[in-house]
Protein backbone atom coordinates (compact mmCIF):
# COMPACT_ATOMS: atom_id res chain seq x y z
CA UNK A 1 0.00 0.00 0.00
CA UNK A 2 1.45 3.36 -1.07
CA UNK A 3 0.49 6.37 1.06
CA UNK A 4 0.82 9.72 -0.75
CA UNK A 5 0.70 12.50 1.79
CA UNK A 6 0.04 16.02 0.51
CA UNK A 7 0.94 19.25 2.25
CA UNK A 8 -1.01 21.97 0.43
CA UNK A 9 -4.73 22.69 0.57
CA UNK A 10 -6.62 20.98 -2.26
CA UNK A 11 -3.56 19.07 -3.45
CA UNK A 12 -4.93 15.66 -2.45
CA UNK A 13 -7.91 16.09 -4.77
CA UNK A 14 -5.83 17.33 -7.71
CA UNK A 15 -3.35 14.48 -7.25
CA UNK A 16 -6.18 11.95 -7.19
CA UNK A 17 -7.64 13.38 -10.40
CA UNK A 18 -4.21 13.29 -11.99
CA UNK A 19 -3.77 9.61 -11.16
CA UNK A 20 -7.16 8.87 -12.70
CA UNK A 21 -6.37 10.91 -15.81
CA UNK A 22 -3.05 9.15 -16.25
CA UNK A 23 -4.78 5.77 -16.07
CA UNK A 24 -7.38 6.86 -18.64
CA UNK A 25 -4.75 8.13 -21.06
CA UNK A 26 -2.85 4.86 -20.74
CA UNK A 27 -6.02 2.79 -21.30
CA UNK A 28 -8.75 4.74 -23.15
CA UNK A 29 -11.29 1.95 -22.56
CA UNK A 30 -10.65 2.04 -18.82
CA UNK A 31 -13.30 0.55 -16.54
CA UNK A 32 -13.52 3.06 -13.72
CA UNK A 33 -15.15 2.59 -10.34
CA UNK A 34 -16.50 5.89 -8.96
CA UNK A 35 -17.36 7.23 -5.53
CA UNK A 36 -19.38 10.18 -4.25
CA UNK A 37 -19.14 12.60 -1.33
CA UNK A 38 -18.04 16.16 -0.65
CA UNK A 39 -14.34 15.55 -1.33
CA UNK A 40 -15.04 13.83 -4.65
CA UNK A 41 -16.75 16.96 -5.99
CA UNK A 42 -13.33 18.59 -6.19
CA UNK A 43 -11.81 15.53 -7.85
CA UNK A 44 -14.51 15.58 -10.52
CA UNK A 45 -14.08 19.32 -11.03
CA UNK A 46 -10.42 18.66 -11.86
CA UNK A 47 -11.39 15.87 -14.28
CA UNK A 48 -13.94 18.12 -16.00
CA UNK A 49 -11.27 20.80 -16.41
CA UNK A 50 -8.83 18.24 -17.84
CA UNK A 51 -11.51 17.18 -20.34
CA UNK A 52 -12.50 20.68 -21.36
CA UNK A 53 -9.03 22.25 -21.46
CA UNK A 54 -6.70 19.33 -22.21
CA UNK A 55 -8.99 17.02 -24.17
CA UNK A 56 -9.06 14.15 -21.67
CA UNK A 57 -11.19 11.61 -23.53
CA UNK A 58 -13.90 9.59 -21.75
CA UNK A 59 -15.63 8.33 -24.89
CA UNK A 60 -14.48 4.72 -24.52
CA UNK A 61 -14.46 4.66 -20.73
CA UNK A 62 -17.06 2.73 -18.71
CA UNK A 63 -17.94 3.68 -15.14
CA UNK A 64 -19.55 1.88 -12.21
CA UNK A 65 -20.58 3.75 -9.10
CA UNK A 66 -20.10 2.14 -5.73
CA UNK A 67 -23.58 2.59 -4.34
CA UNK A 68 -27.04 4.12 -4.40
CA UNK A 69 -29.82 4.63 -1.88
CA UNK A 70 -32.80 2.28 -2.03
CA UNK A 71 -36.13 3.97 -2.72
CA UNK A 72 -34.68 7.26 -3.95
CA UNK A 73 -35.61 8.46 -7.47
CA UNK A 74 -32.65 9.32 -9.69
CA UNK A 75 -33.76 12.98 -9.83
CA UNK A 76 -33.75 13.44 -6.06
CA UNK A 77 -31.04 15.85 -4.79
CA UNK A 78 -29.65 13.07 -2.59
CA UNK A 79 -29.48 10.48 -5.36
CA UNK A 80 -26.01 9.43 -6.41
CA UNK A 81 -27.12 9.25 -10.04
CA UNK A 82 -28.05 12.94 -9.85
CA UNK A 83 -24.77 13.71 -8.03
CA UNK A 84 -22.77 12.08 -10.82
CA UNK A 85 -24.74 13.83 -13.54
CA UNK A 86 -24.26 17.22 -11.90
CA UNK A 87 -20.58 16.88 -11.05
CA UNK A 88 -19.17 14.74 -13.85
CA UNK A 89 -21.27 12.93 -16.43
CA UNK A 90 -22.97 15.88 -18.14
CA UNK A 91 -19.68 17.77 -18.46
CA UNK A 92 -17.59 15.11 -20.23
CA UNK A 93 -17.92 12.93 -23.33
CA UNK A 94 -18.78 9.74 -21.47
CA UNK A 95 -21.38 7.70 -23.36
CA UNK A 96 -24.63 7.62 -21.38
CA UNK A 97 -24.93 3.85 -21.75
CA UNK A 98 -21.45 3.45 -20.26
CA UNK A 99 -22.30 5.24 -16.98
CA UNK A 100 -23.64 2.73 -14.46
CA UNK A 101 -25.20 3.43 -11.07
CA UNK A 102 -27.25 0.85 -9.12
CA UNK A 103 -31.00 1.26 -9.57
CA UNK A 104 -32.30 2.31 -6.17
CA UNK A 105 -35.90 2.19 -7.41
CA UNK A 106 -35.78 -1.46 -8.37
CA UNK A 107 -38.67 -3.67 -7.28
CA UNK A 108 -36.26 -6.56 -6.68
CA UNK A 109 -33.11 -5.52 -4.82
CA UNK A 110 -31.48 -8.95 -4.92
CA UNK A 111 -31.97 -9.17 -8.67
CA UNK A 112 -30.53 -5.67 -9.12
CA UNK A 113 -27.45 -6.61 -7.08
CA UNK A 114 -26.90 -9.68 -9.26
CA UNK A 115 -27.47 -7.64 -12.44
CA UNK A 116 -24.91 -5.05 -11.35
CA UNK A 117 -22.30 -7.70 -10.54
CA UNK A 118 -22.90 -9.25 -13.97
CA UNK A 119 -22.45 -5.89 -15.71
CA UNK A 120 -19.07 -5.44 -14.04
CA UNK A 121 -17.99 -8.92 -15.08
CA UNK A 122 -19.17 -8.33 -18.66
CA UNK A 123 -17.05 -5.16 -18.74
CA UNK A 124 -13.99 -7.22 -17.80
CA UNK A 125 -13.83 -6.07 -14.19
CA UNK A 126 -12.91 -2.68 -12.72
CA UNK A 127 -9.47 -1.38 -13.67
CA UNK A 128 -9.28 1.49 -11.17
CA UNK A 129 -11.60 1.88 -8.18
CA UNK A 130 -11.87 5.32 -6.58
CA UNK A 131 -12.80 5.17 -2.90
CA UNK A 132 -13.62 7.50 -0.04
CA UNK A 133 -13.70 6.59 3.64
CA UNK A 134 -16.67 6.99 5.96
CA UNK A 135 -16.38 7.82 9.64
CA UNK A 136 -17.46 4.26 10.48
CA UNK A 137 -14.58 2.92 8.38
CA UNK A 138 -16.83 2.02 5.50
CA UNK A 139 -15.77 1.95 1.86
CA UNK A 140 -18.74 1.99 -0.44
CA UNK A 141 -21.58 1.54 2.03
CA UNK A 142 -20.02 -1.53 3.62
CA UNK A 143 -20.71 -0.81 7.27
CA UNK A 144 -18.86 -2.43 10.21
CA UNK A 145 -19.52 -6.15 10.26
CA UNK A 146 -19.69 -6.50 6.48
CA UNK A 147 -18.06 -9.76 5.32
CA UNK A 148 -14.67 -9.17 3.74
CA UNK A 149 -15.66 -11.35 0.76
CA UNK A 150 -19.11 -9.79 0.21
CA UNK A 151 -20.54 -9.11 -3.23
CA UNK A 152 -22.92 -6.34 -4.30
CA UNK A 153 -25.69 -6.36 -1.72
CA UNK A 154 -28.32 -4.47 0.24
CA UNK A 155 -27.08 -2.79 3.41
CA UNK A 156 -28.69 -1.19 6.45
CA UNK A 157 -27.01 2.15 7.05
CA UNK A 158 -25.88 3.14 10.54
CA UNK A 159 -27.25 6.26 12.18
CA UNK A 160 -23.75 7.74 12.09
CA UNK A 161 -23.54 7.24 8.32
CA UNK A 162 -26.98 8.75 7.81
CA UNK A 163 -25.97 11.76 9.89
CA UNK A 164 -22.74 12.16 7.91
CA UNK A 165 -24.67 12.11 4.63
CA UNK A 166 -27.53 14.39 5.68
CA UNK A 167 -26.35 17.45 3.71
CA UNK A 168 -28.34 16.83 0.49
CA UNK A 169 -31.38 16.01 2.65
CA UNK A 170 -31.57 19.43 4.26
CA UNK A 171 -29.32 18.33 7.09
CA UNK A 172 -32.03 15.96 8.34
CA UNK A 173 -30.49 12.54 9.04
CA UNK A 174 -33.93 10.94 9.41
CA UNK A 175 -34.65 11.87 5.76
CA UNK A 176 -31.63 9.89 4.55
CA UNK A 177 -32.79 6.46 3.31
CA UNK A 178 -32.07 3.70 5.80
CA UNK A 179 -30.95 1.22 3.15
CA UNK A 180 -28.70 1.22 0.10
CA UNK A 181 -27.20 -1.02 -2.57
CA UNK A 182 -23.41 -1.19 -2.45
CA UNK A 183 -20.55 -3.02 -4.08
CA UNK A 184 -19.31 -5.60 -1.60
CA UNK A 185 -15.83 -5.65 -0.15
CA UNK A 186 -15.02 -8.73 -2.22
CA UNK A 187 -16.10 -6.95 -5.39
CA UNK A 188 -14.03 -3.87 -4.51
CA UNK A 189 -10.98 -6.02 -3.81
CA UNK A 190 -11.21 -7.53 -7.30
CA UNK A 191 -10.47 -4.13 -8.87
CA UNK A 192 -7.02 -4.21 -10.43
CA UNK A 193 -6.08 -0.94 -8.71
CA UNK A 194 -7.66 0.94 -5.81
CA UNK A 195 -7.29 4.64 -5.07
CA UNK A 196 -8.41 5.81 -1.62
CA UNK A 197 -8.77 9.55 -1.00
CA UNK A 198 -9.12 10.77 2.59
CA UNK A 199 -9.10 14.41 3.73
CA UNK A 200 -9.85 16.30 6.91
CA UNK A 201 -9.18 15.88 10.62
CA UNK A 202 -12.53 14.16 11.17
CA UNK A 203 -11.18 11.12 9.30
CA UNK A 204 -7.76 11.00 11.04
CA UNK A 205 -8.62 8.44 13.72
CA UNK A 206 -10.47 6.05 11.43
CA UNK A 207 -7.78 6.34 8.74
CA UNK A 208 -5.15 5.24 11.25
CA UNK A 209 -7.28 2.20 12.12
CA UNK A 210 -7.79 1.39 8.43
CA UNK A 211 -4.10 1.61 7.53
CA UNK A 212 -2.40 0.45 10.71
CA UNK A 213 -4.93 -1.59 12.68
CA UNK A 214 -5.91 -5.22 12.22
CA UNK A 215 -7.79 -6.32 9.12
CA UNK A 216 -11.27 -6.89 10.46
CA UNK A 217 -14.89 -6.65 9.28
CA UNK A 218 -15.45 -4.15 12.09
CA UNK A 219 -13.17 -1.73 10.20
CA UNK A 220 -14.27 -2.50 6.63
CA UNK A 221 -11.69 -0.29 4.89
CA UNK A 222 -8.89 -2.23 6.57
CA UNK A 223 -9.33 -4.94 3.91
CA UNK A 224 -7.43 -2.64 1.55
CA UNK A 225 -4.25 -3.60 3.41
CA UNK A 226 -4.51 -6.88 1.49
CA UNK A 227 -4.92 -5.29 -1.93
CA UNK A 228 -1.89 -5.79 -4.21
CA UNK A 229 -2.09 -2.31 -5.79
CA UNK A 230 -3.67 0.34 -3.58
CA UNK A 231 -2.69 4.01 -3.37
CA UNK A 232 -3.91 6.16 -0.48
CA UNK A 233 -3.93 9.94 -0.99
CA UNK A 234 -4.27 11.98 2.21
CA UNK A 235 -3.93 15.57 3.32
CA UNK A 236 -2.04 16.66 6.42
CA UNK A 237 -5.14 16.78 8.61
CA UNK A 238 -6.26 13.25 7.75
CA UNK A 239 -2.71 11.92 8.22
CA UNK A 240 -2.39 13.42 11.71
CA UNK A 241 -2.78 10.12 13.62
CA UNK A 242 -0.67 7.94 11.36
CA UNK A 243 2.29 6.37 13.13
CA UNK A 244 5.94 6.40 12.19
CA UNK A 245 5.59 3.06 10.41
CA UNK A 246 3.35 4.60 7.78
CA UNK A 247 5.65 7.61 7.44
CA UNK A 248 8.47 5.40 6.27
CA UNK A 249 6.51 4.44 3.18
CA UNK A 250 4.59 7.41 1.75
CA UNK A 251 5.63 9.88 -0.83
CA UNK A 252 5.49 13.44 0.52
CA UNK A 253 4.29 16.08 -1.87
Amino acid sequence: MDVLRTSQNGQAESLTAGIMAQALRAKPDLVLGLATGRTMKRVYAHLVRLHQQDGLDFSRCRTFNLDEYIGLPSGHPGSYRRYMEEHLFRHINLQAEHAHVPDGMTSDVMEECQRYEALIQEAGGIDLQLLGLGVTGHIGFNEPGSPLDSRTHEVQLTELTRHENAGPFGGNASAVPAKAITLGLGTIMEARRCLLLVTGAAKAAILARVLEGPVTPMTPGSVLQRHPDCKVVVDAAAARDLGMGSQDRPGYI
